[in-house]
């Protein structure tokens, strides 16, 4: 829906004779008078906006901002807040919030769980809104059509504890951490320890309801082919609003088996062989195997004062103890697995296990959305196509003693991740990939010093690790958010800076990404510092002919004066 009223001949003229023309900054208590009323106008339930909108002068603003911050990076009295935020309770609500930010011209932050590594989706250096979904939590399970509809801020614990209580013999196969927002994870591609038998969550949505940025509601059918394939991975904030995913379940058995077993460099450098031979049989073996590998430098039990590297394998089996401690014997004979170090269990039960829940927890632990914990970390990304050799390990275990703190999570691709194509959906990282890593620290206090020196950490891994990983382009996961491979300049809506990550995050696929999104979102109203750019959208912040300026003062003004506010020109000739 456009709602744009053309300019008095008056300022036209000016503006013709190139006479700048701008806009005060807007503040929160403009903002805010002039966004509820909109708001209002739009909503099936008029009576509920004023109770979905928190001004920074509301006493619950920082509460419900902090709630779903994840990082504490960005709970900082310095980081930028928003001018307004908006939990909507109904559709109409997401509609009107779409609509009445496209005419003010505030940007539109999309939160749906904030598991955001660098907290794009709630911190702007621009004036900005939040459309918090955290309330869009209903889910609907099917089991005899073997189908699930989860509202995009229902959390991933949330649903598994849906399907557990309608069936024990169903999952769905996405991320272990119980507290991940549906929305993004699902729209970036989410991936679990079920991915090598079934692939990546995205792999498994059937149908989506999305608010495009006219403010209409579209499933599959309306949104058409190619907007249902951008969504599914090329991540949902670039191109509407998520409000749900329809995904098909899949069969679990009654009993799995879930194991951990750690080796130390400092014990006759049995952890430089089990590295070894993980690469080997990790990515390869039975695809009802998933073992993830943590490497983390540690302080050392044989020298004391000296730091050493720990290597952790932890891993799901969708089968009983027997066969998969039959089967590491054979092909993984450096794990040293055995009967005791296993555990079977259900399902459910391995799902709370994974989430570092001791094992006498109930699956009910995975409705807590421990809202306002966060700690402060850096994560970055990288793809590994050939295994590491022992000499490039130990120059590696090296630099992790040298540094220090930061570690790494090695997770294995193959199986059904190598049967998929690349192009299927936006996420282009399956055959050829033996794993993918994360890069993690994390620490507990708060400074610039502490910050500046942990993320240098993983930096400096990061590109101590260039020879040894993905190149032209060096790969990175769109959901480990990572700002230093790459932003777009606020408003500048360049194809050139979107390319820069959009290659690494998307590859082949980024072109087509471009296409959809010039075809949805011409303005580039949906945008953040790693959206999805256009090839012809306005340059918002610095077009050549002024009409993005003129386009975003004519929706401004047009809205003060529907509600009866004020606006102010300040000419500077």
């Amino acid at each position: 829906m456009e709602n744009s009223s053309p300019l008095p001949s008056g300022v036209l003229l000016f503006l013709l004779l190139n006479v700048t023309v701008s806009v005060a900054a807007p503040t929160a208590e403009s903002v805010y008078t002039s966004f509820l009323p909109c708001l209002t106008n739009y909503a099936k339930s008029p009576d509920q906006v004023s109770k979905i909108v928190f001004a920074q002068t509301n006493s619950s603003f920082s509460s419900v901002l902090q709630a779903y911050i994840r990082n504490a990076r960005f709970n900082a009295t310095s980081t930028p807040k928003p001018l307004l935020v908006v939990t909507p309770l109904e559709e109409s609500h997401v509609q009107g919030a779409v609509i009445c930010a496209r005419n003010i011209g505030i940007q539109l932050k999309i939160r749906s769980g904030g598991h955001d590594y660098e907290g794009i989706s709630y911190v702007s250096d621009q004036p900005f809104i939040i459309l918090d979904m955290f309330q869009f939590r209903n889910i609907t399970v099917d089991v005899q059509n073997e189908v699930a509809v989860v509202q995009a801020g229902a959390t991933l614990g949330e649903v598994y504890y849906r399907i557990w209580e309608k069936s024990k013999v169903h999952g769905f196969p996405a991320g272990v951490c119980p507290t991940v927002g549906v929305g993004g994870h699902l729209s970036g591609g989410g991936y679990g320890n079920m991915l090598r038998k079934y692939g990546l969550s995205v792999d498994h949505v059937v149908d989506a309801k999305i608010i495009d940025v006219k403010g209409r509601i579209l499933d599959k059918e309306g949104m058409g082919e190619d907007l249902f394939w951008a969504i599914r991975g090329g991540g949902g904030a670039s191109f509407g609003v998520i409000l749900s995913f329809t995904v098909k379940l899949v069969p679990v058995p009654e009993v799995v088996t879930v194991y951990r077993v750690a080796k130390s460099l400092d014990q006759n450098e049995s952890a430089t062989a089990l590295v070894l031979q993980w690469q080997q049989v990790a990515p390869h073996t039975d695809d009802r195997l998933f073992m993830r590998l943590l490497l983390q430098p540690v302080s050392s039990k044989v020298v004391k004062g000296q730091k050493t590297i720990r290597a952790t394998v932890i891993a799901l089996f969708l089968g009983g103890a027997d066969e998969v401690v039959t089967l590491m014997g054979k092909e993984f004979p450096a794990l040293g697995l055995s009967k005791e170090d296993c555990t079977e269990m259900s399902w459910i039960d391995s799902v709370v296990w994974w989430a570092n829940f001791d094992n006498t927890t109930k699956p009910e632990a995975l409705l807590d959305r421990d809202v306002n914990t966060a700690s402060f970390l850096k994560r970055k990304s990288d793809y590994v196509q050939k295994p590491i050799s022992k000499e490039g390990l130990e120059g590696i275990w090296e630099k992790m003693v040298e540094l220090g703190k930061t570690g790494f999570v090695f997770n294995p691709y193959g199986g059904k991740m190598s049967e998929v194509s690349s192009d299927a959906t936006p996420f282009p990282h399956r055959a050829g990939n033996l794993f993918k890593i994360q890069y993690s620290v994390n620490w507990d206090e708060p400074g610039v010093e502490l910050e500046n020196n942990f993320t240098k950490q993983a930096r400096m891994l990061y590109s101590y690790m260039t020879p040894f990983v993905s190149s032209n382009p060096r790969s990175a996961f769109l959901n480990y958010r990572d700002l230093d491979i790459g932003t777009n300049s606020f408003g500048k809506n360049s194809y050139d800076e979107g390319a820069v990550y959009g290659v690494k995050y998307f590859n082949d696929n980024f072109d087509r990404l471009v296409k959809i999104k010039t075809a949805v979102d011409p303005e580039n109203f949906f945008r953040n510092e790693q959206s999805i750019p256009t090839h012809t959208g306005l340059d918002t912040g610095a077009s050549k002919s002024g009409a993005g300026k003129l386009s975003h003062f004519s929706r401004y003004w047009k809205l003060m004066l529907d509600v009866g506010g004020f606006f102010i020109l300040e000419l500077i000739i």
